[in-house]
């Protein structure tokens, strides 16, 4: 999905949201642990509630792995299952080199290897510009990029500065908009980082974001949309747990929550938008 198929969707239906499909087997209500295969039933009723609300679905990957053969299984069914305008989100943050970048590219983007056909991955790029080029070879695919994340950990690394006192998130930023345009790089920055989405958006003006911690961990909406959005809209705004369990009866609960939440950005969308 190139940028032009996903401004029109965010137009369409008047909203930024991405569901994070991180579906826990034990977390999920208990009729759903009767299925065959509970996590594909699961994620294929918080679809149905909520594709009319959101533009972007975004699978955490470790949520299937850890389920070995089967979980890999639930993953490609409910990727099959996403409504082709919908943008897809692996978040799998890989980062590494050579030929293993590779074989993590054709993993998430070429059906034809692996049956999985992605339109973004997740990328880690603290091993440098030759551990996120290979993911850059597909031309109708996104690389995201960490950028600034919202767990506390994230001062451990991202806020050193250098001699020149800019910090390494905003050098990683920087150096990774010569590797490619915002035609296919985004970046990961946290909603919780309300200070920092000012200066972030104006770093990188043209760029999409993805942002976690709405929600369940405290990120506002509106900060974000106040001071990230930009005349594309440039967000996607992801919650997991707020819409994933907020009710047992998740063809209801999940379409209130994600409604509520589109319901909001759509106020946004005239408001910030710039």
């Amino acid at each position: 999905m190139n940028s032009i198929e996903l401004v029109k969707q965010i137009e369409n239906k008047r909203s930024f949201l991405c569901v994070g499909l991180d579906t826990d087997i034990d977390l999920i209500p208990s009729k759903f642990r009767l299925e065959k295969d509970p996590i594909f039933t699961f994620n294929k009723a918080v679809i149905d509630a909520t594709h009319a609300y959101a533009v972007a679905y975004k699978p955490n990957i470790a949520f299937y792995e850890a389920m070995g053969p089967q979980g890999w299984e639930s993953l490609q069914k409910t990727m099959e299952y996403v409504p082709k305008d919908v943008f897809t989100i692996a978040d799998a943050k890989r980062g590494d080199i050579g030929n293993t970048a590779l074989k993590y590219a054709q993993t998430f983007f070429d059906p034809q290897s692996s049956g999985l056909n992605f339109d973004s991955l997740t990328v880690a790029p603290y091993m440098g510009r030759d551990s996120v080029e290979p993911f850059l070879t597909y031309p109708d695919k996104w690389v995201i990029l960490l950028a600034l994340t919202s767990n506390v950990g994230s001062h451990d690394f991202q806020m050193t500065k250098s001699e020149d006192y800019m910090p390494l998130y905003e050098r990683v930023m920087r150096t990774a908009m010569s590797w490619s345009s915002p035609e296919h790089l985004m970046f990961v920055v946290g909603a919780t980082r309300s200070d920092f989405l000012q200066k972030v958006r104006e770093i990188a003006p043209d760029h999409f974001f993805l942002v976690p911690g709405v929600g369940a961990q405290g990120g506002s909406l509106e900060d974000v949309a106040k001071y990230a959005m930009n005349s594309r809209v440039g967000l996607l705004v992801n919650s997991s747990r707020g819409i994933l369990y907020a009710g047992d009866d998740t063809s209801v609960s999940a379409a209130r929550e994600a409604k509520k939440i589109q319901e909001e950005m759509d106020r946004y969308l005239d408001e910030y938008r710039r």
